[in-house]
């Protein structure tokens, strides 16, 4: 897996969903990212660590190619504007009829 830069990034993600607009499909993942290199340790040790800055792991793949980045989660919360929210009445619609 490759670690880029930001702009680096989104090129090659552009690049990636170009070569699969046929055929393929593209995977992104989003997750918490605390700077960690390490696995964190188990019970039996206590260690403090607190994170300067929210950060979020970025990761897409092609199956072929694998691409990653870190960015900070109040710079994507300013630009990602165009995500839809869930529809949670279709839950609960489904929850009372089970019952």
């Amino acid at each position: 897996m490759v670690l880029l830069e930001n702009d680096a990034f989104l090129t090659e993600l552009t690049r990636l969903f170009q070569k699969c607009r046929t055929s393929g499909s593209v995977v992104i993942t989003l997750k918490k990212y605390d700077g960690r290199t390490k696995p964190v340790p188990k019970k039996g040790q206590s260690e403090s660590f607190e994170p300067a800055d929210n950060k979020c792991l970025l990761r897409a793949s092609d199956g072929k190619k694998k691409i990653s980045t870190v960015a900070y989660s109040n710079l994507l919360r300013a630009h990602i504007d165009g995500l839809k929210k869930k529809d949670k009445k279709s839950k609960s619609k489904k929850t009372k009829a089970t019952q």
